[in-house]
């Protein structure tokens, strides 16, 4: 005979349950130093249903954290200081694509022409954000290509990356912005999780609210636990050689490092 559990129970045994998995964690030390760790999104094998979910999932949080609005006033601030009415850019593991795609959609009601690039090491996750592309008939095009690897490839007004550079050992996330600036015409835009035990508290609740991926809510919490403080940005831009760069706490629990290129005299 099967037993009907009251709704009010079973919300008090997931929030117990979820309460259960964060609090052990609060009280260890586990992003006063950095942890980086696997993720399982990386994985090759991935079954494809796993990765669609997981990449719908990190669109879902994008969104949630407003990721294209803590990159666009910059991006208008370039195009419109410049008095331009073209602007090029390239988002470097772009992942599901939303992010450049919403960039583009705010420049298309700004009414200046954005060429937006994404690329991406992943082709399982070009396919995605392809696909993502046609759906909302945006004018992005993404191609598979390994940044760590190959470089950047070739020159843009604005090269920009969300979420990325927490998945880089140290020294080759230095590489990888030194790589940005001199292919960067403007500007260089670095979105991403500022490392603390806000962030990972947000990232072990917001995970399980926003979406059912299991594969999220893995990767969310080592993400954060992988991530880089605003002043271990702001060390790895100097390192790099980005003389000017500024890097700017944002909501919620993110940080933007800014570079512009000087202007010749």
């Amino acid at each position: 005979m099967t037993r009907l559990v009251p709704k009010g129970l079973q919300i008090a045994s997931g929030l117990t349950h979820l309460f259960l998995t964060i609090q052990p964690m609060l009280f260890l030390d586990s992003v006063n130093r950095r942890r980086l760790q696997p993720e399982l999104m990386d994985q090759p094998d991935l079954e494809p249903e796993r990765l669609h979910k997981a990449l719908l999932g990190l669109e879902r949080i994008n969104w949630f954290s407003r990721s294209a609005h803590i990159l666009w006033p910059a991006i208008n601030a370039a195009a419109t200081n410049a008095g331009l009415s073209t602007l090029s850019l390239l988002d470097i593991g772009t992942g599901a694509g939303d992010i450049p795609i919403r960039i583009w959609r705010k420049a298309r009601r700004a009414g200046f022409d954005l060429q937006i690039a994404g690329c991406d090491q992943s082709r399982r996750s070009i396919d995605f954000a392809r696909k993502r592309a046609e759906k909302y008939t945006a004018s992005v095009s993404f191609f598979q290509h390994d940044v760590i690897a190959n470089g950047i490839p070739g020159e843009y007004d604005v090269i920009m990356c969300s979420l990325f550079l927490h998945h880089l050992q140290e020294s080759i996330a230095v590489e990888v912005l030194r790589a940005m600036a001199r292919s960067a015409r403007r500007l260089v835009l670095v979105n991403d999780l500022a490392r603390g035990k806000p962030g990972l508290l947000l990232a072990l609740v917001a995970t399980r609210m926003l979406t059912t991926s299991e594969v999220v809510h893995v990767d969310g919490p080592r993400s954060v636990e992988g991530a880089f403080t605003p002043r271990e940005a702001q060390s790895l831009a100097r390192g790099a050689g980005l003389q000017g760069a500024v890097v700017l706490k944002k909501w919620p629990c993110r940080y933007l490092l800014v570079w512009k290129r000087p202007c010749s005299s």
